[in-house]
């Protein structure tokens, strides 16, 4: 799932993937954490994950979605009033996309869409035509399967980097753009068992963007610290709880303290788990809160206007989303 405000009312409104309906859903904010009943849209078969992104420049936020089933991705446009015109799908080189980033990543000013392709253990790049259309694709190997994808600038050079997470293979992966939107051969970090959710995010406020995995199969959160040219220490692990299986994730500063703190999704026991930062990028003991849900996706966002991060979580178990109100 994710958030933004998608209808242009200054109200943070839901938009979440219906795995098993093939569809994404559309739930508008009131503004006082509250939200409407959901409106769907067609994708292709059993889609994982959404982000929201202006891919054709007219200021309204659009959604792109992989299909895992059918081999390709789709764009929904935004119509300019927070509904949308039907999908266009794009392959995007080989079976089981998984996730999504989107970022320009060519220097073009036109947000590009960057696929973890599961099934041929490549990352996709689609380049924006600049009319929110994708014609061009070239895919980087990934030696094993990409599960989840994430991009940000990692070594300073203003162009954005892949790290992607290879579930089976206990380790992540980095990519660094060449410089012209093309990218370098992969190098891997070893994890903990089961690679899930990747954040890009400074912990250590030294203006390079670490790295922050969630380990599902060992329940744990690891923290890959920046070392300045791209490339990052070994991992540090915080445990989040015994099988607690954290399958979401988020980093944001929610104790007000200037610096990001670790929220993760535990699947297994239905709760959300805190990790603050203890400063220089150290994180303190979990603490968990019931989530209502069993979490699978995560957003973390102040969704009543008192200027406190809140947590919405979605989850399979209920067919619901659960928004977790800071006190």
């Amino acid at each position: 799932m994710a958030m933004a405000d998608v209808n242009g009312d200054n109200k943070l409104d839901i938009v979440v993937v219906n795995n098993d309906g093939a569809s994404v859903g559309i739930l508008l904010g009131v503004g006082d954490g509250t939200f409407g009943s959901q409106t769907t849209y067609p994708t292709g078969d059993y889609p994982t994950q959404v982000v929201i992104a202006d891919v054709n420049g007219d200021n309204h936020p659009d959604l792109v979605v992989p299909n895992s089933n059918v081999n390709n991705i789709s764009v929904l446009l935004n119509s300019g009033s927070g509904t949308f015109l039907p999908q266009v799908s794009y392959a995007c080189g080989g079976n089981g996309p998984q996730s999504v980033a989107v970022i320009d990543v060519n220097g073009d000013n036109n947000p590009d869409i960057i696929v973890a392709v599961s099934g041929a253990s490549t990352v996709a790049v689609l380049l924006n035509s600049g009319s929110g259309t994708f014609p061009s694709l070239a895919s980087y190997t990934t030696v094993n399967a990409a599960y989840f994808v994430v991009a940000a600038d990692l070594n300073n050079d203003n162009y954005p980097d892949i790290v992607v997470a290879l579930y089976s293979a206990t380790i992540i992966g980095v990519l660094l753009n060449a410089g012209d939107g093309t990218f370098l051969a992969i190098t891997t970090y070893t994890t903990s068992n089961g690679p899930w959710r990747i954040a890009l995010v400074d912990v250590n406020i030294d203006t390079k963007p670490d790295i922050v995995v969630a380990n599902r199969d060992s329940s744990n959160v690891g923290v890959f610290l920046n070392a300045g040219s791209g490339t990052f220490s070994g991992q540090i692990t915080y445990t989040t709880g015994s099988s607690s299986f954290p399958d979401a994730l988020a980093v944001a500063d929610i104790d007000s303290d200037n610096l990001p703190d670790i929220v993760v999704g535990l699947q297994s026991s239905g709760q959300i788990g805190i990790l603050l930062n203890a400063g220089s990028g150290t994180f303190g003991a979990v603490t968990a809160y019931a989530a209502g849900v069993s979490p699978e996706g995560m957003a973390v966002a102040d969704v009543n206007g008192d200027s406190k991060l809140d947590v919405i979580a979605s989850g399979n178990n209920v067919n619901s989303v659960s928004v977790i109100l800071h006190c």
